[in-house]
């Protein structure tokens, strides 16, 4: 702590200096005046630092270690440590130098004391032995004099006033040779103005040319400007020959021309050497192309031969129909573009078709069905065109195998069928099934259309199903999977025969339902509605009319009769019967029985036993459930009157609970089928919510997808163009705009979304 109670104590500033001291230093202060840049030492001129890669530190002893640090920073006992935490702060690791690279420096930094008042650099260079040591310099001063000394004389005249010499330009053949590619790339655009006539009046005359390139060639000859006038001090020229010096010129530009005409004539002969070379190399790939296919031919000419030479019914080693399949095959196999392109058709005629005629020589088509197909199966491989997309019998020029099965097959087949019962279809549908893989198809639609159907139109003109004991399904429906809607023609005179012979028909015959449930299928549904309606259901109306109804003593054979056609006619058609001709007796019994004081336990099992009749089908129907609410709702009239009720209690609870039951029966079966729709329809993928329905183009994917059974699902992580990628099936898409694009080889391409199914199956 300070004693402020002592007297002040003063600092001493120093003594203060006498006159004459006072007057020596003015004196020392006026002789250290400015010195002038010339008289500045060259040794203190500044120099330039060399930067960049050249820095070459020379303090490595600093990094490792070699001076002590224990006294670094010792001055920070004094204060707060805060120079230390700057340097932390700015990257400084303590221990390692300073500087970009670390390097440091072993002594501090020195200064240098100028000599008088002068600015910076007045005095020469300011630079330490220590500064000059770390960072070196370039010395680039002298050079930059020179050039400067040399850029000021230009504009002196020569103190010597000597003559200058002459200067010369010279040109290497290969500048010749640069500036004649040079020309010859420009010779167009030159000559649009090759006629284009200049006036030059830069010089002290005025000059014509009649081209650009006149003007260029102006200044290629050095010193060539107009000659000055002589003047009073100026001396003649001794040497002016302008005749030798154009003559001179000329032989130069001679020169030149030739040489560019040469090196453009040399670059053409090279250019033609390597063009001719490619043209040897690819007539050499020629020739070896042509060389290797003679040989082939060659080959393929001996096999021929040998073919036919074992064909003469001369020889002892006959050429059989597996071997000539071999040789077949072999010339397919190793031969492919000369037997592709040579002419198969007369090659199998010549041997072929002889060997296969021999074949097929003992053939009974509907005995052996499958006699030949393997064998014409493997020549199918060999001779059918694969390039053939025509399937009409004009191919028989281009395809060998088309015209073998045409002239070599056929004809057995027309003879078979010729012969053939059309009530005997089993042999025949056999063959033609065997076949239908191997024959080409114009071929089998001529054999159906042209020899099998007139068969069987013409049978069944003929047959009469009143007195034929074969059905006509039995020997028209196997052929449906062959000739399909072709068989559509015979279905009306069927039909035709069949109504006649149901005009004298009484539903107690069973037979007719015998012969007309094969054609339910066949049929269309309207064609054959209609025949029903037309046939069968007046019928069943006179059969319900002839019933009785007795409760007492019922007859059902009429009601089983009618029954018995609920699967052939219309649900629709057997209520129609059923409203007109079978309830109103029924209900009107019911109402006789009701007025006459009836049992009415007896009533109940009654009308629950017609209502047994009946499948749920029938029952489901709006006028069947209506009916039968009609007779319950009599019921309960009936026991609600006094006497009813008087006479046999319990009959109204009876009838009640008949009532209950039976209503909440058909609300539970409503429901039911409600339930089956419903699940049918979620199996669909068609839900019955609103929320349901696509609301855009994805939803609509997905709900394809799931018709489908296709896995549609975002690909995590990917986009193309900000688009979400999704895996359809196995292909990837992205959605843009309600367009789907689908990756192709190189890029993306739109499609269709049942392209895009179709695609995904």
């Amino acid at each position: 702590s300070r004693d402020y109670s002592a007297p002040v104590n003063f600092i001493s500033a120093g003594l203060k200096k006498s006159a004459a001291e006072d007057l020596s230093e003015e004196d020392s202060d006026e002789d250290e005046k400015p010195v002038k840049q010339e008289e500045i030492p060259k040794e203190f001129v500044p120099k330039k630092l060399k930067t960049g890669g050249n820095f070459k530190p020379s303090q490595k002893g600093f990094v490792g270690g070699t001076k002590s640090f224990v006294d670094f920073g010792s001055w920070e006992r004094h204060t707060k440590g805060i120079g230390q935490k700057l340097l932390q702060k700015m990257g400084y690791v303590p221990g390692r130098g300073l500087g970009k690279n670390a390097q440091g420096i072993i002594n501090p930094i020195e200064a240098k004391q100028r000599k008088g008042k002068g600015a910076v650099g007045a005095y020469g260079s300011e630079r330490t032995s220590q500064s000059l040591q770390d960072f070196p310099v370039v010395d680039s001063e002298e050079e930059a004099e020179e050039e400067f000394q040399k850029e000021l004389s230009q504009w002196r005249k020569d103190p010597n006033g000597g003559k200058k010499k002459p200067k010369y330009s010279y040109k290497t053949v290969e500048e010749l040779k640069a500036k004649g590619r040079i020309n010859k790339q420009l010779s167009a655009p030159q000559k649009e103005l090759s006629q284009v006539k200049v006036i030059d009046m830069t010089g002290r005359e005025q000059k014509v040319y009649y081209s650009y390139s006149q003007i260029s060639h102006k200044h290629n000859i050095p010193d060539d400007s107009p000659q000055q006038p002589l003047g009073k001090d100026s001396k003649p020229q001794g040497f002016a020959l302008p005749e030798l010096e154009h003559n001179l010129q000329l032989l130069i530009d001679i020169t030149e021309q030739e040489i560019i005409q040469n090196d453009r004539q040399l670059q053409y002969e090279r250019d033609m050497v390597v063009n001719l070379t490619h043209e040897i190399q690819k007539m050499s790939e020629v020739l070896s192309h042509e060389e290797t296919a003679i040989n082939n031919l060659s080959k393929v000419l001996e096999m021929v031969e040998e073919c036919e030479r074992r064909m003469q019914p001369s020889c002892e080693n006959p050429l059989t129909l597996d071997e000539c399949a071999k040789i077949f095959e072999t010339l397919q196999d190793k031969y492919y573009e000369e037997y592709r392109m040579s002419d198969r058709v007369d090659l199998a005629v010549a041997i072929v078709y002889p060997l296969m005629k021999d074949y097929f020589k003992n053939w009974d088509p509907l005995k052996d069905c499958t006699y030949g197909t393997e064998i014409i199966a493997k020549w199918k491989s060999l001779l059918e065109n694969d390039q053939l997309l025509s399937h009409s019998g004009q191919d028989l020029s281009t395809d060998a195998f088309h015209r073998l099965m045409w002239e070599i097959w056929m004809p057995y087949v027309r003879n078979i069928v010729a012969q053939w019962q059309p009530r005997n279809c089993g042999s025949m549908v056999d063959f033609l099934d065997s076949w239908v893989n191997v024959v080409p198809v114009w071929i089998l639609d001529n054999i159906l259309d042209q020899l099998i159907f007139p068969k069987l139109q013409k049978e069944v003109e003929s047959w009469n199903p009143l007195t034929d004991t074969v059905p006509i399904h039995s020997w028209i429906h196997p052929w449906l999977p062959l000739m399909q809607a072709r068989l559509e023609p015979l279905y009306s005179p069927i039909r035709n025969k069949l109504a006649n012979a149901l005009q004298k028909w009484h539903p107690s015959d069973s037979s007719a339902k015998l012969i007309l449930q094969p054609w339910k299928d066949v049929f269309t549904p309207g064609s054959w509605e209609a025949f029903m309606v037309k046939n069968i259901v007046p019928k069943l109306g006179m059969c319900l009319n002839e019933l009785i109804i007795n409760p007492h003593q019922q007859h059902m054979d009429a009601f089983y009769w009618v029954i018995d056609w609920e699967g052939m006619i219309s649900v629709s058609s057997l209520v129609g019967l059923l409203e007109k001709h079978f309830f109103p007796k029924w209900l009107q019994v019911l109402c006789s029985w009701l007025s006459n004081s009836p049992n009415y336990e007896e009533i109940t099992k009654w009308y629950l036993g017609w209502k047994s009749m009946f499948s749920d089908q029938v029952l489901a129907h709006p006028s069947i459930k209506d009916k039968f609410n009609e007779a319950l709702d009599i019921m309960n009239r009936a026991v609600s009157s006094s006497v009813g009720g008087y006479m046999q209690p319990g009959a109204r609870e009876n009838i009640a609970y008949l009532t209950h039951t039976e209503r909440r029966k058909d609300f539970q079966y409503e429901a039911m089928q409600e339930r089956r729709e419903a699940e049918n329809m979620a199996q669909r993928g068609i839900g019955m919510a609103a929320s349901s329905v696509p609301m855009n183009f994805k939803d609509l994917i997905q709900t394809k997808a799931e018709e489908h059974n296709i896995v549609f699902m975002p690909v995590i992580g990917k986009r193309h163009e900000g688009k979400q990628l999704y895996t359809f099936g196995r292909i990837v898409i992205y959605i843009d705009r309600g367009v789907v694009f689908v990756q192709g080889e190189k890029t993306w391409v739109p499609t269709s979304l049942q392209s895009l199914i179709d695609m995904a199956k």
